[in-house]
């Protein structure tokens, strides 16, 4: 007769990790804010932006009075004409320029670098233009779109291109079923559509220009995040929130000199710059839109290096797994490829079937744990365990593994059946109730299939 037993687990989590578990990435995430975005966004200052001065003697004495009263602020850098201080702006070598005519001394700036730049160097040199007794005029070089009045607008577009592209790779590590390479194909595809959303939406508000050039060069960054986060999920598990929000998010976010100017965040921002996926896609862009393709294709190999970053974390870890399983003899693919992590900032907990293991700290904590075994008491592997709501619905479907143990994490708190089932064995099936906050163990013992017999007439 089919045996079945049902009890808890006498061993529960006790209240401070529970609590230290479900707080960790909340208090991570308070804790980012203060240490990214307030102490990159709360004062800026300029730091070594670059100006081209045009008369060497005046160079000289802007430089000397400029290092006078702001030290480290302002780079000044030499040149023979007007033109060609115009032409440092337009080569995106200098940030700013200025002519130093007596007669109409001009500043040369480029407001696709930001407003606020625009405003601390027209506020730094109008002293500097009445000494000749006249007004400063001010030039833009780059100007911006009319739907992007304060030169920040590039920052928000980018936006809608980065975040979600993480948020796919969650949802994703959601869908159990899913190969590694449906996966990975639905990451890109989503990504080319993400793509077009934006560019789609910032031309119809006029934020940016009617450039198609800018289209694969923003899919690279969907690629970037999206792949690069997939990639990390192997080898950070139940960490994988925290990093990728960290890299993705928290330092990716202040060091792209959208929201400010790069050259007005701290050094620590500015080093990362030239390094994270997000502001070098903005750098990327702006050369596209508003320096006639100027300084474009660094930020673009750099896109790519995250992607092959990206795609080798992947084909790695893959080629890792084939080769424990032919060590280790098997001859099919495990029934879970990545862990089923939990992102609290975007969703409730989901039924999903877990890897049975010793659970360290942050991992899902399972609702329902058990195992499979014969009239004779030898485990039954890769038996199949369907749970089903009070409805019928399919909740979620695992395979135990070698030793005949399941794992089953996010049901909710409600009366669930079990079906269990394995060749050569009849199907059993049981009810059980599922509490929040606790761990139930059903075990299953299967009764041999007995063979048909024919009656002789």
């Amino acid at each position: 007769m089919t045996e079945q037993l049902e009890r808890d687990t006498p061993e529960e989590p006790g209240k401070l990790r529970t609590l230290a578990e479900s707080l960790w990435f909340p208090v991570f995430f308070a804790v980012g804010f203060v240490c990214c975005y307030l102490l990159a966004f709360h004062s800026p200052s300029p730091h070594h932006i670059e100006i081209a001065v045009a008369d060497p003697a005046a160079a000289a004495r802007i430089e000397a009075a400029m290092d006078q009263a702001r030290p480290g602020a302002f780079d000044v850098q030499p040149v023979a004409t007007a033109d060609d201080a115009a032409q440092a702006v337009r080569d995106r070598t200098a940030t700013a320029a200025y002519s130093a005519d007596p007669a109409a001394p001009t500043l040369f700036v480029a407001k696709a670098d930001g407003y606020m730049l625009e405003s601390v160097l027209t506020s730094a040199f109008t002293p500097i233009a009445g000494q000749t007794g006249h007004a400063l005029a001010v030039t833009d070089l780059a100007p911006t779109e009319a739907g992007d009045t304060m030169g920040t607008g590039m920052f928000y577009l980018v936006l809608i291109w980065n975040i979600p592209s993480y948020i796919v790779v969650m949802m994703m590590l959601r869908a159990v079923t899913l190969s590694r390479r449906a996966k990975v194909a639905t990451l890109v595809g989503f990504g080319a559509f993400l793509t077009l959303i934006g560019y789609a939406g910032g031309v119809a508000m006029d934020v940016i220009p009617n450039d198609p050039v800018a289209i694969p060069v923003a899919f690279l960054l969907t690629q970037a995040v999206s792949l690069t986060s997939f990639g990390l999920v192997p080898f950070v598990k139940q960490w994988f929130p925290g990093v990728a929000m960290g890299l993705f998010v928290l330092l990716s976010m202040p060091s792209s000199g959208g929201a400010v100017p790069i050259q007005m965040v701290p050094g620590f921002f500015r080093a990362l710059h030239p390094i994270f996926p997000m502001g070098n896609l903005i750098e990327a862009l702006r050369g596209i839109f508003y320096f006639d393709g100027v300084g474009v294709l660094r930020p673009i190999l750099v896109l790519c290096a995250w992607i092959v970053l990206g795609v080798a974390l992947i084909v790695g870890h893959s080629l890792w797994l084939r080769r424990r399983e032919r060590a280790a003899g098997l001859v099919e693919e495990p029934p879970v490829e990545e862990p089923a992590v939990e992102d609290p900032a975007i969703e409730m907990p989901r039924p999903t079937a877990l890897p049975v293991h010793e659970r360290h700290f942050g991992e899902q904590a399972p609702a329902l744990v058990g195992a499979v075994q014969a009239e004779e008491g030898a485990a039954v592997p890769r038996a199949a365990v369907t749970v089903v709501d009070g409805r019928g619905r399919q909740l979620v479907k695992t395979v135990a593994d070698d030793e005949g143990r399941y794992a089953i994490a996010g049901l909710p708190e409600q009366f669930v059946d079990l079906v269990v089932s394995a060749p050569g064995f009849d199907a059993v099936a049981s009810r059980v109730l599922v509490r929040e906050g606790r761990c139930v163990r059903r075990d299953f013992t299967l009764r041999g299939r007995q063979p048909l017999v024919s009656a002789a007439h």
